[in-house]
């Protein structure tokens, strides 16, 4: 008896289709344009990712929906991380438009992995089985792969990029084969399914599950850069375009969030025990190496990924909390830190022109005498990663640190504050070099930036001080997402 055919509802997946449609739509156009028309190319593909913003909010559902026979979700948690991803997204392909150009590679495919990217995240974040999972992970994987060899004549980016490919392949083969021992034993490929056969298995394979669940986290940790598998992102974020490197350390990590709560939590949760222990050793490990290592970078790229190691140790706390107030906080810390590298980023892209490339501290030298609006906006962003009030990395240090401490992890939470403390000093550095220290020779020419990238960047800016003021309204989106 032939097996009949459910025709699965689409609407869930609309946001995803509206990416797919027109990313498509921005290849085709962008063949037939001058490199003089280039900027319609940026045009449509800011329209793509806005369109895909309305999309989500018009099938944002009030309770859980799914489709794909349960492999594919719409929730509270898709619907805002989605928005956030497409949001960010926008800000880096406005902020990258002057730098491709001075750099002579303003090209369409700059924005259509930009945009494939974006789709593989957000296929990841809805994906409520192992295999939509992985292929989301790598459809973002290739997209990362050849936006960081962007630059053919950059050694320094197809290295990069060489790393990139190696070390992710071989995190993708544990993550799959963690996979695999899990379909060994459940013989299912979907979380909800794998919840409770994991559930029913564990007194079993205990040893197994044990090894599956290992390579599950070591596969995660590379993807949101914990150490010890942190390896990779020093060199990818020092060898990469620094328009590439602003994509990679914004919205893939939101992404990565997401796949570790649709794995961990909804997948696994009836191991938290396990894996709570292990996110444990990798959070104080993180924050341990980045903030201490960080200290002894020049090249301000390379020390903003070390920050970023420690960022994702303060992700993991409210993670490894394994409460909903921790995985909310956890979540509100992942935006937030996103939309503030886009501003130290996007800085750092305004400052680079033909002929002088921006990436060391020395560079930044005297900013104040020569930009000061530009100096004003990279200190507020140094603030906000170090973690002081009013911006918003106070509040999402604080939800995160109050997150552990009701678990009873009092412990746990001095260590984070004892490294935050060591963290101070390279962020400090950083603004004592721009408002106390000469500027260079080359530094003395007037930035010529555009207007819109200008305004942009202040109102991105100015989101740190109000979102640190305001936090609420933010935070009740996050709280929804896991009541």
């Amino acid at each position: 008896m032939t097996p009949e055919f459910i025709q699965p509802d689409l609407m869930p997946a609309l946001p995803e289709m509206v990416m797919l449609a027109m990313t498509c739509l921005v290849l085709v156009v962008d063949l037939f344009l001058t490199q003089e028309k280039r900027g319609f190319t940026l045009l449509l593909s800011v329209a793509t990712l806005a369109l895909t913003i309305a999309a989500v909010i018009i099938v944002a559902p009030v309770t859980e929906v799914s489709s794909f026979g349960g492999s594919f979700v719409l929730d509270q948690l898709a619907v805002i991380l989605k928005i956030s991803i497409c949001a960010v997204t926008i800000l880096v392909f406005v902020y990258s438009r002057d730098y491709l150009a001075d750099h002579d590679i303003y090209k369409g495919e700059y924005y259509v992995l930009g945009l494939f990217a974006t789709l593989g995240m957000m296929v990841m974040i809805s994906a409520h089985s192992f295999l939509l999972i992985y292929l989301g992970l790598e459809l973002l994987s290739l997209s990362l792969y050849a936006m960081i060899a962007f630059n053919r004549n950059s050694l320094s980016a197809s290295e990069s990029a060489m790393k990139y490919f190696v070390l992710g392949a071989m995190a993708s083969g544990l993550l799959l084969y963690g996979i695999s021992i899990f379909y060994g034993i459940s013989g299912t490929l979907d979380l909800n399914q794998l919840s409770s056969a994991v559930n029913s298995q564990i007194s079993q394979h205990p040893i197994a599950l044990g090894f599956a669940l290992t390579f599950i986290v070591v596969g995660l940790s590379f993807k949101l850069g914990a150490v010890p598998f942190h390896m990779w992102l020093p060199d990818i974020y020092q060898g990469s375009p620094t328009s590439v490197t602003l994509f990679i350390g914004t919205a893939p990590k939101i992404a990565g969030f997401a796949m570790t709560i649709r794995l961990l939590v909804d997948g696994l949760g009836d191991l938290q025990v396990d894996w709570s222990q292990m996110l444990t050793v990798l959070a104080i490990a993180s924050m341990a190496v980045g903030n201490i290592i960080a200290i002894a970078q020049t090249n301000f790229k390379r020390m903003l990924a070390y920050s970023t190691i420690s960022h994702v140790g303060f992700i993991l706390l409210g993670i490894l909390s394994t409460t909903a107030n921790g995985y909310a906080s956890a979540m509100f810390y992942t935006i937030t830190y996103a939309i503030t590298a886009s501003v130290a980023f996007g800085v750092l892209l305004v400052l680079n022109r033909k002929g002088f490339e921006a990436e060391n501290i020395n560079d930044l030298c005297g900013l104040n005498d020569s930009n000061p609006w530009y100096a004003a906006l990279l200190a507020i962003a140094m603030f906000s990663m170090a973690g002081v009030p009013p911006t918003v990395g106070f509040y999402a240090k604080l939800t995160v640190l109050q997150a552990v401490v009701q678990v009873d992890m009092v412990w746990l939470a001095v260590v984070a504050v004892m490294f935050s403390v060591i963290g101070l000093f390279y962020y400090l550095r950083v603004i004592k070099v721009m408002y106390f220290d000469k500027p260079l020779p080359e530094q003395t020419t007037t930035i010529k930036e555009a207007l819109d990238v200008k305004v942009l960047l202040s109102a991105n800016s100015l989101g740190l001080i109000l979102l640190g003021v305001f936090p609420s309204g933010l935070m009740a989106y996050c709280v929804l997402a896991f009541s």
